[in-house]
């Protein structure tokens, strides 16, 4: 296990990253700290632009990624007790979604990044937690981790970049390796992102990495934090009486110090 890695084990009182209740404080070897939200004040619903501003607030008013969703963040997202809540839930026939820009849009070329997050079973919900370029060129990759439907485990992938083709992308690795937990539970998800490579850690332990150096992203790109509904979604999926909560209890990035 990295040095990197290893800072954040020790902040847990159990020495297991699930359960690394504190944020990360300061650089780490070979990265230094560009941003920093444990999310201390609270802000009901409606509330968290004016308290955290609009970019914590993040898209509004447009569908999401499957069509069938709309991004709602006033009806979706608060803080209580230290946490980010995203509230998904169909309201007036519509499946309401959020996606958060925690360090805002002008992103950064390289970094590590890392969250600690739960969520209730939501089938029909999924997120993705992205990092997207700056310039809003699919063609310059995205790197995605974690990724999956909210009623099970997750994945992470890097689209490779200059791929896309017919509105297809192809993406590295080719088979997804899935995280060892799903809902229910704390965990830490990390993104290490390098010149031609991304690896991505769960509780610490790495769970899968790139394998073609020349498709990684090599791009300034933003971190968004994105739920919504589901590739599958149609007009009855997600059922609209199925709601929960995924909860974010902080956020730190960091660039790359080679």
């Amino acid at each position: 296990m990295g040095a990197a890695m290893f800072s954040l084990l020790t902040k847990s009182s159990s020495g297991r990253a699930g359960e690394a209740s504190e944020i990360p404080e300061g650089d780490l070897p070979g990265w230094r700290q560009t941003g920093f939200q444990e999310f201390s004040r609270s802000a009901a619903l409606g509330q968290v632009g004016e308290i955290y501003g609009r970019d914590m607030r993040g898209y509004s008013g447009f569908p999401d990624s499957s069509g069938r969703g709309t991004y709602s963040p006033d009806s979706v997202l608060s803080v209580d007790n230290g946490k980010l809540d995203y509230f998904l839930h169909t309201e007036d026939g519509v499946p309401r979604a959020a996606s958060v820009i925690p360090f805002g849009y002008a992103g950064q070329e390289y970094g590590r990044y890392s969250v600690r997050f739960r969520y209730d079973s939501m089938p029909g919900y999924k997120i993705a937690f992205m990092l997207w370029p700056v310039n809003d060129r699919w063609n310059d990759g995205e790197i995605d981790w974690p990724e999956g439907g909210l009623d099970g485990p997750l994945y992470g992938g890097s689209a490779i970049k200059d791929s896309f083709d017919k509105d297809t992308m192809k993406f590295d690795p080719s088979d997804r390796t899935f995280s060892p937990a799903g809902p229910g539970d704390w965990h830490v998800a990390t993104t290490e992102w390098t010149p031609g490579k991304v690896k991505w850690f769960f509780d610490g332990e790495l769970t899968d990495q790139t394998t073609i150096p020349e498709g990684v992203p090599n791009t300034p790109m933003r971190w968004t934090l994105q739920a919504e509904t589901s590739d599958r979604a149609t007009s009855t999926y997600p059922d609209p009486a199925t709601a929960g909560h995924l909860q974010i209890d902080w956020a730190v990035q960091y660039a790359y110090v080679p």
